[in-house]
Parts: C-alpha cells; structure tokens; sequence
C-alpha cells in the first residue's frame, strides 16, 4: 500500500522527491501518511478534495483484497 501512495503522489506533485510515505500498521487497521512540499499540497489535494478522495478510494479498493481497513492522511 505504502508504495501505491507513493506511485500515485509522484505523478501528481512538482517536486517528487519530497514526497514521503510512512506506514503504521495496529491490529487489524493500516495508516498511511503521505507528506508532499507545501507548494504541492493543493495539487494532492484537488479542488474540493476530489484528488485526495481518489487516492483514497484506490488504496481502500486495494486494501480490501488484504481484509484491513486503511486510512490515508494527507500531512
């Protein structure tokens, strides 16, 4: 999952090697923390989330296939 995120977050932001991923793993629940530079956060973001929404929807699409909830946080 950590490395889909970080795929999808490359491809939209200007600067990709400031895009950082960790993973937090507790019982039966996964969260991803995606931070990008400041000037890209909108960009990940999208107008009125739709971006972040998306890559939320992508990784709970793939995450189920594993039985885990996830959770993205856009930092």
């Amino acid at each position: 999952m950590k490395e889909l995120v970080k795929t999808i977050a490359k491809f939209i932001v200007d600067e990709p090697d400031q895009v950082e991923v960790n993973q937090v793993e507790k019982d039966k629940s996964i969260i991803i923390e995606l931070s990008v530079a400041e000037d890209d956060m909108g960009k990940v973001i999208g107008k009125q989330g739709r971006i972040a929404r998306a890559i939320r929807t992508v990784v709970k699409a793939a995450a189920t296939k594993e039985g885990k909830k996830i959770t993205v946080d856009i930092q």
